[in-house]
């Protein structure tokens, strides 16, 4: 190709320094000066550009209201011509979308000479809302958007305008246009105003086919894993630089990732999105965390990723507010968090006073400017600043500063309230790509396989070559019907359907090429390979082998029970789920009870049936206790048990929403219990005597701790222990079907010095029957508990093991699973 260019240089009288070579993309660019200084060291090289890159280098400015091709910018000025078209109330919803469209018809209307771009307009204005009906269609907001984008995209100039001016052509002897993969409609257009002085080459010419194997993965992880072993196998055979073709953005990440791992230098021509970055989590962390109605765990996350925020301070604020279950942040402002030391009240302060900042609506500008105060207040500012995606977000967000012009524009004097700022730098970091820095000396390219052409690469890497990923006719982007995209200039599907085998083929002539594809996805859908693929094996394509990965023989090690001694961890207190655990499984004991080890409970989980029975149990409780304190009172009792359960949804800070279900549920529930609560009264005689009572029993060395749900009075003067169920009626007898079995109701028992008390459970259920199941021989066994905990805590003492059992049920939802290794003690 560079003897080409020098032959037309030679044969028509054109100096190197007046030569001009358009390539297809910018990564030709310093390819194509490195050869030619290797053909040519002494003298003039031609300019090697694209036409991008050469309008940049002319100098442009948008005026305010272009098209700038920056989502924060154009944002800003989508959201005007919205709202002179009568559509502000919408302007947060089809922003975007107008902006995306306008994108492609100005990508389409820079490519016409500027004195032609008024023809272009007329032609599109009509193709545009081509089969979407009038303002009163179904397809209104549509047609809407559509004009609008294309009014926007007339009205533009756009750097690539200078190029069409006769003095931009006056310095050249010749423009030799590189014709790539895709037409470029504005090159093509450039080449036939400069008439003689232009001259059109392909790139694209035809080679033998390389080397190619097929490679079929079983899954995603499968296909990764294949498809670095085939780099590494390149690399170790001398085969350098290996391109690895992005077709599936998730796949080559996690490819990337493992090669990474092996300290593999990686160029990637990709890159990914900008708001994927920790840099861009992190200030997008914080404007989520400063909403009126954030979440605990919006302003939690905030506040762990925070140098400003002393990290052993957050921590145990997040304990206590996920053991208190206050979901959203207003409620921990409020000050329901009991017992709170005065590093929490601080940081609770402190964090609602950085919040503050953010909550008034302004102008864009002044809202970087508060955001850049913030990010500075809570120290976050110099760790963006030095990492190289932290830099380019605050560039992106204005944060920096250097750019006053880019900002100063009318339409960016709207007042936003936070949530129109947040969805504008959210919008803003999607619409960005990071590219990490560049190796000195790559050993791996990522990049298109469409941007192979005209590239010395040794070995290729193709996976994510499915049918889903790799489909041979690609769907246009944008809404535009094929009748619209001609009209408008836009590429049709069939010129990308040429564009994707032209690039396959290309692709295939590299040396050395692996292409890979899935037999199904994560969720274990089938899929097919690309017809792409298909054709190559019909065509007789070699399939690999035997797996690229090389295979490790690892000798079986599992892992054996373990038997911690903890007789140093003294028992201080014991509750009734305390002394379950150790009876279930004494390793689960060992780490829950003794080391103190929890599970974060979540905090926005939704509410289910766990948390019904908690707020019944503060309901049945709370009704008691009124019930008793207005004895003698005319009153309805379902009304009085309705008013205490509203006050408990209030006071427990329940939506109504969520606990609809429930509530739905309630009527039958309430009549159920009041039904049995009158039989109960009226057929034994008890009387109600005390609700959620705190008990505390000393037993030898240890302290037995508990709190009862009811405990009523008999007519004998006996004791009656209740503890409310609202599980399955069978699940509560099978509670009481073996007395030695049931640890709770012996527990309770054992709280209180009475050898003639009665207990019981009272089943609540939901379709509107309760029933009360009696343990007929708790007073045995009862002692028979005492008797075991005194002998197992003495054993504990002794230095006996702790095992973990590994059986039953109490293994399916064990937090201490993962510590006892249950899954990998045998083979």
């Amino acid at each position: 190709m560079l003897s080409q260019i020098e032959e037309l240089m030679a044969r028509r009288g054109a100096h190197a320094s007046r030569t001009v070579v358009l390539v297809p993309y910018a990564q030709l660019m310093p390819l194509a000066r490195r050869l030619w200084a290797r053909r040519r060291p002494d003298g003039f090289s031609p300019r090697f550009d694209t036409t991008m890159n050469w309008a940049a280098r002319l100098g442009f400015a948008p005026a305010d209201e272009d098209l700038a091709f920056d989502m924060g910018r154009d944002l800003l000025t989508a959201r005007a011509w919205l709202e002179r078209a009568g559509l502000g109330a919408r302007a947060g919803v089809l922003a975007g979308r107008l902006v995306e469209a306008a994108w492609q018809l100005g990508a389409a209307a820079a490519a016409v000479a500027p004195q032609r771009r008024a023809e272009w307009a007329g032609r599109a204005r009509e193709a545009a809302v081509r089969g979407l009906g009038d303002a009163s269609s179904l397809l209104a907001l549509e047609a809407a958007v559509a004009r609008i984008a294309v009014e926007w995209a007339a009205a533009s100039s756009y750097a690539s305008d200078t190029l069409w001016r006769a003095e931009a052509a006056d310095g050249l002897d010749l423009l030799v246009l590189l014709q790539g993969l895709e037409a470029d409609p504005l090159a093509q257009g450039l080449a036939g105003l400069l008439g003689d002085k232009a001259v059109v080459l392909p790139l694209d010419a035809p080679g033998p086919a390389g080397e190619v194997v097929l490679h079929e993965a079983a899954d995603p992880s499968h296909e990764a894993e294949a498809a670095a072993a085939c780099v590494v196998r390149h690399l170790q055979a001398g085969r350098v630089p290996v391109a690895l073709a992005a077709v599936d953005r998730e796949l080559t990440r996690r490819i990337r990732a493992m090669l990474g791992a092996r300290r593999i230098a990686i160029r990637d021509e990709t890159g990914w999105k900008l708001s994927t970055t920790r840099a861009a989590a992190t200030v997008m962390a914080g404007l989520r965390a400063c909403a009126f109605l954030a979440s605990s765990d919006e302003v939690l996350d905030w506040l762990k990723h925070l140098p400003a925020a002393a990290p052993a301070t957050v921590s145990a604020l997040e304990r206590r507010v996920r053991r208190t279950g206050l979901r959203d942040w207003g409620a921990v402002h409020a000050g329901r968090i009991e017992g709170e030391p005065a590093g929490w009240a601080r940081l609770i302060e402190q964090a609602n006073a950085w919040r503050e900042r953010l909550q008034a609506p302004r102008p864009l500008r002044q809202w970087q400017r508060a955001l850049r105060e913030l990010l500075q207040a809570t120290r976050q500012w110099d760790a963006l600043e030095a990492d190289a995606a932290g830099v380019q977000v605050l560039e992106v967000l204005g944060l920096a500063g250097s750019d006053e012009g880019r900002w100063g524009l009318a339409q960016a004097a709207r007042r936003m309230t936070l949530a129109d700022f947040t969805a504008w730098a959210s919008d803003a970091l999607e619409a960005e790509s990071f590219v990490p820095e560049v190796p000195a000396l790559e050993q791996v390219v990522i990049l298109p396989f469409n941007q192979l052409l005209a590239r010395p690469f040794a070995a290729l890497v193709l996976p994510g070559c499915d049918e889903l990923r790799l489909a041979p006719s690609p769907e246009p982007p944008g809404p535009w019907t094929a009748a619209q995209r001609e009209a408008l200039g836009l590429p049709a599907r069939d010129a990308l359907e040429r564009a994707l085998r032209a690039g396959w083929a290309q692709a295939l002539r590299t040396p050395h090429c692996d292409v890979l594809w899935r037999r199904s996805d994560d969720s274990g859908e089938p899929v097919l390979p690309s017809p792409l693929v298909q054709q190559l094996r019909l065509a007789g394509a070699v399939p690999a082998p035997g797996d690229p990965r090389e295979p490790r023989s690892l000798r079986p090690q599992p892992v054996s029970r373990p038997r911690p001694v903890a007789a140093t961890l003294t028992v201080e207190t014991l509750s009734a789920s305390g002394y379950e655990d150790l009876r279930r499984c004494p390793y689960r004991f060992f780490a829950l009870r003794q080391l103190g080890l929890q599970e974060a409970a979540e905090i926005d989980a939704d509410l289910d049936k766990r948390d019904f029975g908690n707020w019944l149990h503060e309901v049945l409780g709370a009704f008691h206790l009124a019930l008793l304190e207005s004895a003698g009172a005319p009153q309805s009792r379902a009304a009085l048990l309705d008013r205490v359960a509203a006050e408990v949804t209030r006071s427990q800070g329940l939506a109504d929403g969520e606990f609809l279900p429930f509530a739905a549920a309630w009527p039958q529930v309430r009549d159920g219990y009041l039904d049995w609560l009158g039989r109960h009264e009226a057929e034994g005689g008890a009387r109600f005597d005390s609700a959620e009572r705190e008990l505390q029993m000393p037993l030898g060395t240890v302290r037995l701790v508990g709190r009862i749900d009811r405990i009523d009075r008999l007519p004998d003067g006996r004791v009656l222990v209740m503890d409310y169920k609202t599980e399955s009626r069978s699940v509560t007898a099978e509670r009481v079907r073996g007395a030695g079995e049931d640890t709770q109701l012996a527990f309770y028992a054992a709280l209180l010095e009475d050898d003639s008390l009665r207990a019981a459970y009272v089943n609540v259920g939901e379709r509107g029957k309760t029933e009360i199941l009696e343990q007929p021989a708790v007073v045995q066994a009862r002692d028979a508990l005492v008797e075991g905990i005194l002998h197992d805590l003495r054993r504990i003492a002794e230095g006996a093991a702790l095992p973990a059992l590994g059986e039953g049920r109490a293994c399916e939802f064990c937090a201490a699973r993962g510590l006892c290794r249950r899954d990998f003690w045998s083979l």
